[in-house]
């Protein structure tokens, strides 16, 4: 399993790709695929028979997962994409901003 610096509810903007400069929040993290899911971002179409009486079909709309490394982490305190470090404060490990030194 891979070691993932960001998680869920973080506030992230996507690298690369056709979604390249949008932020959003992390939905669901997978970190046996490297992957995350990240709202409003790499929106495909889903084209859905109904299953059950009653239950509409037709072409809904989700988000699919992104490779992790396509995604970078914003800063709340300098509101820039930055990188992420550790630091070891007494017995706990919290994760710190490379850019301006603040604790995420």
């Amino acid at each position: 399993m891979n070691k993932m610096s960001i998680k869920k509810d973080d506030l992230v903007v996507v690298l690369s790709g056709k979604d390249k400069g949008k932020q959003g929040k992390i939905l669901e993290v997978m970190p046996k695929s490297s992957k995350v899911i990240v709202e409003g971002v790499n929106v495909v179409s889903r084209h859905t028979k109904p299953r059950r009486q009653g239950e509409e079909g037709g072409i809904l709309k989700k988000e699919a997962p992104i490779y992790a490394c396509k995604v970078q982490k914003v800063c709340p305190h300098c509101n820039k994409a930055t990188r992420i470090g550790h630091k070891v404060e007494g017995d706990k490990k919290v994760r710190i901003c490379k850019k301006c030194g603040a604790e995420i």
